[in-house]
Order: structure tokens, then C-alpha cells, then sequence
């Protein structure tokens, strides 16, 4: 009634005996009132996803439309060809009215990424679609995600048009950066905290030394260097912190000194008491999965940051983050203040930021909301 695009399993009255999963339905209410077009799964909770509330085929023109109005909204943010945002996400599921369709654009490289068996066999027209509105140099596919084992979809990732050999350059409000997009998380970069980074290159202090936990390629970190004194690169990941040594060269305006530690965060965290750093940014995978991984993920979260806020000197700042949706921000506030509490500190918000607009949170489902970051002051 209200254009949610999930149709849960238990909504369904009756189902054609024929449907198989990855087929496109028409769905109706039980007074035969027309509801939605989508793609139905008998091997997920979320038995419909719906790409239309208009009577109409999805097809290759339908795709091509809907690409195209994904595209002109990204231009109106100001991303895309010519700007000083070539990395970027172009389609972000339900938000862009593709449900299980992710493309991430890193200049001239394009980036898919198919969840559902629905999706995956749009494939192929995507693909043309995308070749036909943007020619893009290549085209990869980063469908190695545990989500599709759930309709029983192979892992897929592969180059599917053109060649890309090495990590790919691309620009986040003038910061020259790069994507693996063969090797690397996700799609090879986390194109959603731009907004983040873009805030930091403002607010840290000048000469601040300054942490960066879980650090992936330290693009985070960076953005704090064109103000910092110096930048600590801390990550499990070897790849990681080679990269952030990249992304350090690569902008030589970035002045302040910088260093790597490969280590676990739980362990880096526990092994460090001392108040030490200016600045501490926090931004750990997803702790919380699933609502079954809640109450341990919400642990783990207390956990890290009374840890982080303990290294923090008074005055400095705390940048926490949480992309889960299963940790709404209001339980993440909860979180912050009890860790307060025990770490013997107040915390002033100077911020709240959220995912990039590239990320566009509906209306219409709030589980498109799932990025967010706490910006706050440390007194003692």
C-alpha cells in the first residue's frame, strides 16, 4: 500500500504452483487490486522484490529507462565524467528501483554486483545497457557475496567486458584514489563515506596526530592528512595497508607524515590504554549481520569504542562508525553513552554523517538507511 518493494513470504495467499524462483510476477491484493511487478524467491523471507507499482514488463527498455534516471540523479549530486567525483555509486538496489542490483563506477570502470537469481538473469541486458549509456572501459562483476548461496547462486567474480589488469584511479572531491576492483572488499572501494572524508579534511586540527582503526586502504585516514601532523594506518590486512601507503603517495598535498601496523583491532584496542592520539577514527566491518547477531554485535561495538575513547586525549576527537541497519543510530547513541559512562569521559557531538547521497536512502524502505557516523568531541 505504502510502495515498501519486500512482499515477506508470510503476505502470500496464494502462489501459481508453476513459479520458480528468479521469475517476475505480478502481484495483487486479496481483493484483486494490483500491488507491484517483481521477482519472486521461495528460498527467501523476502518472497517478492518489487522493481515497479505500475503495470508494466521489465525489460530492456524499462532497464535502460531506470539506469538513465540513476544516472541524471548522480549528476544532479554532481558525481560522474569531468567532475571531481569519478567514483561513485550508480545503482543502489531498492533506492534506484533495481532490488539486487549494485554498479559502482570508478571512472571509466564499471562495477556489477547481483544478489538475487531474479537479477542474475537480467545480467546480460544490464551489461548492454551499461555499454550502450556510458561505454565504459570495462565492466566487472562482483557477485562474491555469501548472500546469493541463499537461492542456491554460485559466487561469481570476473571481468566481464574489456580488460582491467591492475587497480583502477578515480577522484572523491579532488583526492585521487584507487579501486581493486578484482581483489578487492566489496565492489574495491567504499565509495559511501565520501561525505565523511570530505567532512574530516575540514574539521581535523592542524597538526593533529591522528589513528585510523580498520583502516582498509586508508582513504579515511587520508582525508585527515591535509590538516594532520601525522596518520597511523592500523588494519589486519597487509593488501590494506599497502594501499594506504599508495593512496599516501598518490597525494603528495596530503603533508602529514604517516606509518602502518598490521594488527587486529580487538588486539590493537585491548594492548592500548595510554591517551595518545588527537584524533581516532573508528570504522569496523559490520559487527551486526543479521538480527540474530544483535545483542554479541552490540557487545563487540561497546567493546571497541570505550576502548578507542581511552586513547583519545581530552579534547581530541572520536569518529565512530556503524554501517548495519540492524543498529539503528539511536541504539548506537545508547551504545556511545553507556562506553562514555565506563571510560570515565563526555562526549560532544560535533556531528552526525551519514552515507553519501550516491547511497540515496528511500522513503519507502527504511532498510536503505544503514551508514552512520559520530563525530565527537572527548572531555575528561
Amino acid at each position: 500500500m505504502f510502495r515498501h518493494p519486500w512482499i515477506f513470504s508470510g503476505a502470500i495467499d496464494v502462489r501459481p504452483p508453476e513459479l520458480a524462483i528468479g521469475d517476475f510476477v505480478r502481484v495483487e491484493s486479496d481483493d484483486g487490486r494490483f500491488l507491484g511487478v517483481g521477482t519472486y524467491s521461495s528460498a527467501s523471507s523476502i518472497a517478492v522484490r518489487l522493481f515497479s507499482f505500475v503495470d508494466e514488463v521489465i525489460d530492456e527498455a524499462w532497464i535502460y529507462k531506470t539506469i538513465k534516471l540513476a544516472a541524471e540523479r548522480r549528476k544532479l549530486l554532481g558525481y560522474g565524467p569531468n567532475t571531481q567525483t569519478t567514483g561513485y555509486r550508480l545503482v543502489f538496489g531498492e533506492s534506484d528501483n533495481l532490488p539486487g542490483v549494485v554498479i559502482d563506477c570508478f571512472a571509466d570502470v564499471f562495477v556489477l554486483q547481483l544478489s538475487t537469481t531474479g537479477v542474475d538473469r537480467l545480467r546480460d541486458i544490464i551489461v548492454k545497457v551499461l555499454e550502450d549509456q556510458f561505454s565504459p572501459r570495462a565492466i566487472v562483476e562482483r557477485s562474491d557475496i555469501s548472500v546469493r548461496s541463499e537461492e542456491n547462486l554460485p559466487e561469481v567474480s570476473e571481468v566481464l567486458r574489456g580488460e582491467v589488469n591492475e587497480p583502477v584511479e578515480f577522484l572523491e572531491n579532488g583526492i585521487r584514489f584507487l579501486a581493486d576492483v578484482i581483489n578487492g572488499q566489496k565492489t574495491g572501494f567504499f565509495v559511501d563515506q565520501k561525505d565523511l572524508r570530505a567532512r574530516l579534511k575540514t574539521i581535523t586540527p592542524i597538526g593533529a596526530k591522528v589513528l585510523n582503526v580498520c583502516s582498509y586502504s586508508g582513504a579515511t585516514g587520508l582525508a585527515t592528512a591535509f590538516r594532520a601532523g601525522s596518520v597511523h594506518h592500523v588494519d589486519a590486512s597487509q593488501a590494506a595497508l599497502d594501499a594506504c601507503v599508495k593512496h599516501h603517495e598518490m597525494n603528495k598535498e596530503a603533508k602529514a607524515t604517516y606509518s602502518t601496523e598490521r594488527i587486529d583491532m580487538f588486539a590493537y584496542l585491548a594492548n592500548h590504554a595510554e591517551e595518545s592520539y588527537d584524533v581516532v577514527l573508528f570504522d569496523p566491518p559490520a559487527l551486526i549481520k543479521s538480527r540474530k547477531d544483535t545483542e554479541e554485535g552490540k557487545r563487540a561495538y561497546h567493546f571497541l569504542n570505550r576502548a578507542a575513547m581511552r586513547i583519545v586525549k581530552n579534547g581530541g576527537i572520536l569518529v565512530t562508525s556503524s554501517c548495519s541497519h540492524f543498529l539503528p543510530e539511536a541504539d548506537m547513541a545508547h551504545i556511545l553513552r553507556r562506553a562514555s559512562v565506563q571510560a570515565g569521559v563526555t562526549l560532544d557531538v560535533l556531528d552526525v554523517v551519514y552515507q553519501s547521497p550516491d547511497h540515496p536512502k528511500s522513503i519507502y524502505a527504511e532498510e536503505s538507511s544503514y551508514l552512520k557516523s559520530f563525530i565527537c568531541r572527548v572531555r575528561r
